[in-house]
């Protein structure tokens, strides 16, 4: 959608604007003129200065040169990447720009923060919040918004797209995400190359649009190459140049050289991404059944178990063992009061290969079902079953490993020197952080200096040179810039190995995911094959903080039956159908299951006398019988669990039939 005409001059105008950051241009004839009213994102890869920019456009910081203009009385309110909240409730804060009280109180209402609320301790996703609260409660004319879907649900994300689209005010959003860019922006501005392009229409058309300009620009590169081909051949071998050669004709050269070097300097480099993933796991990767998991809440006054988080937007992690151990309920036992339900009576199995993608709110308990498959928390009830050979990588969304005054080296290099081994090949540090954009000078400087994007990178490139055959991506988008993101996409797309990804980014999980288990907050847990657009169109209002409030989801998204009522005769007149496996089956389940308990260690066996790299010089024979050996175990181990896989089918389907 175009952006509305207005008569009005631009609220905000920059002209020619010049930055210098260090020894770089940032900026260089910069022109940037925001609507009254209009809806804008600015667009740009991590590092380009939008930040800066937006900075810029509220007058926090002057530029070198250029012109700067406002219309008068305009107002503005700014929502950075990293909010700092400050006194001692939300209401202090979001009263603190100068917003009314009564309308502060509406807006954190509205964004389902209590006003009342200690401003210190919160999570990510009530910074996110509150700071959104304080400025809309400014009532702004221009409302700058960095990465405001970080850290947030889709729900809430939901909710920011609606009043954001309401608002009377103009918007400048600098955001990764697509799905939100899609709905709410009217123009485009594209920050590349120290300048600003613009585009009068919303982000839908963004792609396209800036795929044509890279196209001309390197047809413009291609040409400004032959010329100084061409030119530099008649200038130095040429008779008849050499006869009427001059300096005007070499400075045209020289100009034309430095506007090539100046070309060629701008084209930002790539991130670098290559994951490698190890030995091939199992065929089966986790079989649920009937999985149910609490948090029991102390009551207030009650001292908190040691070790067991608060109830908030960041989902609980408890102790890896189940019973009743402190803070969890007793297996089997009844609802007690504070208990707060995770999930209850989820079966769900996951398959080598399959990209799992979990979605619903914040604090619904997505992070508690990922430690649940990875078998570092227990159930309360049900069942979990692991497969063989797994070797998975987990990306933390907290960032617990990343110390603020540890260098980015010592973060890449945990056990000290100057190399990482990186998917089996050592390789140094310093080419390694180069593959994702780090400069050299950025090695020995501490994390804290890092943006958040960079911080992202970092995790990632930690984890990518691990070998994994199940990568755990927990919230992996955020802060990370589009080009990147369209690179890790394009590596999660071509990756062999089983894919669980707990993300809010709506588009990059209808591009990756081939089944989205949905988490309410309420206990519920529904799946669904596909992306996030087949989860809500098959489950509308699931997710929702109002409705479906006591549905009661259990596993597979399916209609609910009525319940038959029993005959009075317990004796039916004709034999009813089979309604468990026979016996023979029910003794090869068994027989399958220590078969496939058993197997990873032979083969671990083999594995390690494999690993002696002397043993084929010293003993050919052992050697071609050990290969043997391993191979035929792991096809044993294959056919084990494909037979395991069939019965289990068989038996579910007589269960539900």
């Amino acid at each position: 959608m175009a952006p509305r005409s207005s008569a009005r001059p631009p609220l905000v105008a920059l002209k020619d604007v010049r930055l210098q950051d260090g020894q770089r241009p940032l900026f260089e004839g910069v022109d940037l003129a925001i609507e009254p009213r209009t809806r804008s994102c600015l667009v740009g890869r991590n590092g380009a200065g939008k930040s800066t920019l937006m900075k810029l456009v509220m007058g926090l910081i002057e530029a070198d040169s250029g012109d700067r203009s406002v219309q008068a009385g305009t107002r503005f309110a700014y929502v950075p990447q990293e909010p700092l909240i400050v006194g001692e409730t939300l209401l202090d804060y979001a009263t603190s720009g100068g917003a009314e009280p009564w309308m502060a109180e509406a807006w954190l209402t509205t964004f389902g923060m209590s006003p009342e609320k200690s401003a210190r301790g919160l999570s990510g996703g009530e910074i996110r919040r509150a700071a959104l609260a304080k400025a809309f409660a400014e009532e702004p004319d221009l409302l700058l918004l960095d990465e405001p879907t970080n850290h947030m649900d889709i729900l809430a994300i939901e909710l920011l797209e609606k009043e954001i689209i309401a608002a009377k005010c103009a918007a400048l959003i600098v955001s990764h995400d697509r799905a939100f860019l899609n709905r709410v922006t009217q123009s485009c501005h594209w920050l590349e190359h120290r300048r600003v392009r613009t585009l009068n229409k919303g982000f839908d058309a963004f792609d396209d649009w800036a795929a044509k300009v890279q196209e001309e620009e390197a047809e413009s590169l291609r040409r400004l190459n032959k010329r100084i081909e061409a030119e530099t051949y008649t200038f130095y071998r040429s008779i008849t140049a050499q006869r009427t050669r001059n300096e005007g004709r070499a400075r045209a050269l020289e100009a034309m050289r430095q506007d090539r070097a100046l070309r060629v300097k701008d084209i930002p480099r790539e991130i670098h991404l290559g994951v490698d993933s190890g030995v091939t796991s199992g065929k089966l990767v986790a079989d649920l059944k009937g999985v149910s998991k609490s948090f029991f809440s102390p009551p207030p006054g009650r001292r908190q178990a040691a070790g067991r988080p608060e109830a908030g937007e960041s989902s609980p992690h408890g102790p890896a063992s189940g019973g009743s151990a402190a803070g969890l309920r007793p297996a089997g036992g009844e609802l007690e009061q504070g208990e707060r339900v995770i999930l209850k009576n989820f079966t769900t199995r996951v398959i080598r290969g399959d990209r799992l993608a979990i979605v619903g709110p914040n604090g619904a308990g997505k992070t508690t079902l990922v430690k649940l498959l990875l078998g570092e928390l227990a159930p309360d009830e049900g069942t979990i079953k692991l497969g063989a050979n797994l070797e998975p990588v987990y990306l933390d969304q907290s960032r617990e490993g990343l110390k603020s005054d540890m260098t980015l080296w010592d973060a890449l290099t945990p056990g000290g020197g100057d190399s990482i081994l990186v998917r089996g090949h050592s390789k140094h540090v310093a080419a390694y952080a180069k593959d994702f954009l780090f400069q050299e000078g950025q090695l020995r400087q501490p994390i804290s200096t890092l943006s958040g994007g960079e911080r992202n990178r970092l995790l990632i490139a930690r984890a990518l040179a691990k070998p994994a055959n199940m990568l755990v991506l927990d919230e992996p988008t955020n802060d990370l810039d589009m080009e990147t993101l369209d690179k890790l996409e394009e590596l999660l797309d071509g990756y062999d190995g089983t894919l669980i990804l707990v993300s809010h980014d709506r588009d990059f999980v209808d591009r990756l995911a081939t089944s989205t288990i949905g988490m309410n907050g309420r206990g519920d847990i529904v799946e669904t094959p596909g992306g996030w657009t087949d989860f809500i169109r098959q489950n509308p209002g699931f997710l929702s903080r109002d409705e479906g409030r006591g549905s009661r989801v259990e596993g597979k998204a399916a209609p609910v039956a009525a319940t038959p009522t029993p005959s009075l005769d317990p004796r039916p007149s004709t034999p009813g159908p089979q309604k468990k496996l026979s016996f023979k089956d029910q003794h090869r389940l068994k027989e399958l299951d220590a078969l496939i308990a058993a197997l990873p260690a032979d083969i671990a066996v083999h594995e390690a006398r494999l690993a002696d790299v002397n043993f084929y010089s010293r003993d050919p024979s052992g050697f071609d019988a050990t290969m043997k050996a391993l191979d035929a175990a792991r096809a044993k181990l294959d056919a084990a669990e494909e037979e395991w896989l069939e019965l289990e089918a068989k038996r579910e389907a007589l269960v539900s039939g």
